[in-house]
């Protein structure tokens, strides 16, 4: 498998031992060839030109498309929208779904666990609207708190937002029941799941979520090219984002009226190759077989969980249940940058930060943490020599941990 990613050079002087997957993913020779090749042989703007390139160009565009939709389990493409990323799809969501609905006294229910991009865009569209962002507590274990979720549901609950994974915690959040909960008050639920693509399955039919948002650099895609599923009527209900070309009908200095979805919300000439590189990823995950994914993940994080049981001075922020390989340490007494840059020396990459997501490290009361993510190209062998590099690196800094 390893050998399907030229970043991991056998013939390097030093290895590279990457564990910051779920920042961003490495890419697989097939999608590099993918996108290189369309920019070769292949490339055109699309939907609009009459010639043989044109034509070919927004063949494989819309070919993605379909191939997203199969992938997620969305029963139309039209509920398939491309755009820049999982950031993108909230703040699209938030501004023409959001603003369009919401009134002053309405409430937004956030969770203790979202990263920035599912807090800030539902700040912005309350202040605008007058509706109130309200935020539902996670447990100890750093799960969702579903009985607190019912006492906050309420008539004037209008949207629901949250992570399917928590890019902290790992914890897997059970968004099915979470839907059937926020559906009976009356409400519609927005999912981020920009970590939840290559660990969890996604079937969003079976989800039942109203709308779910991910980015194509995290399933071993191209960066600038995500998406954006929504239920057909919500989406016909929505004005456009961005004007411009590609999301019109007809165009005058008086009115303008917008293309049908997706195209209304994809203006401009969009990210095509990227299209294609998202397209050639999922092929390679289908190749793989999604659920050998899902076991190797399970697999690293189980042999991680053990290996950091060995170690009672190193804190696990999370220790939910049911959880993808992502595992975010604090070490009392050393900062997360320090312990990052000595790993780095042993050409071990990982995160190092408040991982965008301020108000849940400041819930566990710490500032900074180091997070290992694994992804299907990371070893037993890998998280072996991860957790012996950081015995080695926390006495170095005069915090043993052995």
């Amino acid at each position: 498998m390893r050998a399907r990613f030229p970043i991991f050079d056998e013939e390097a002087e030093q290895p590279l031992v990457y564990l910051d997957h779920a920042a961003s993913s490495q890419k697989p020779q097939e999608v590099i060839d993918a996108i290189a090749g369309f920019y070769a042989r292949d490339y055109s703007n699309i939907h609009r030109g009459i010639h043989r390139l044109s034509m070919i160009a927004s063949d494989r565009y819309e070919d993605a498309r379909t191939e997203t939709a199969r992938f997620i389990n969305a029963p139309t493409t039209s509920q398939v929208v491309f755009v820049r990323g999982t950031t993108e799809a909230i703040n699209l969501v938030a501004q023409s779904y959001g603003e369009q609905i919401l009134r002053p006294n309405d409430e937004v229910l956030i969770s203790e666990m979202e990263h920035h991009s599912n807090i800030v865009p539902w700040q912005i569209v309350c202040r605008r609207s007058g509706a109130r962002l309200r935020v539902i507590p996670i447990t100890n274990a750093g799960e969702l708190d579903l009985d607190a979720l019912d006492n906050l549901l309420g008539p004037q609950t209008k949207i629901v937002s949250v992570c399917h994974v928590s890019n902290v915690l790992g914890t897997i959040n059970p968004i099915q029941e979470v839907a059937r909960r926020v559906h009976a008050a009356g409400a519609v639920l927005v999912v981020d799941g920009a970590q939840a693509i290559t660990n969890t399955p996604v079937d969003v039919t079976a989800l039942r979520c109203d709308f779910y948002c991910f980015s194509a650099h995290k399933i071993y895609g191209p960066t600038g090219i995500g998406v954006l599923y929504g239920r057909d009527e919500l989406l016909a209900r929505m004005p456009p984002y961005q004007g411009g070309g590609g999301m019109i009908e007809s165009v005058g200095y008086d009115s303008s009226t917008y293309a049908d979805i997706p195209s209304r919300f994809e203006a401009g000439t969009p990210h095509i190759a990227g299209a294609v590189g998202l397209n050639a990823a999922i092929q390679f995950l289908r190749g793989v077989g999604e659920e050998q994914f899902y076991q190797h993940g399970r697999a690293l994080a189980s042999h991680a969980l053990e290996r950091l049981a060995e170690l009672p001075r190193v804190r696990l922020l999370g220790r939910a249940a049911h959880r993808a390989p992502i595992l975010t340490l604090a070490v009392d007494d050393i900062h997360a940058h320090d312990l990052a840059t000595l790993l780095d020396e042993n050409g071990i990459a990982v995160r190092a930060g408040h991982h965008c997501a301020t108000p849940l490290l400041d819930k566990q009361e710490v500032s900074s943490a180091v997070r290992l993510s694994c992804g299907i190209y990371n070893t037993l062998q890998e998280i072996d020599f991860f957790f012996d590099q950081l015995a080695i690196a926390c006495t170095r800094l005069g915090k043993p941990i052995t």
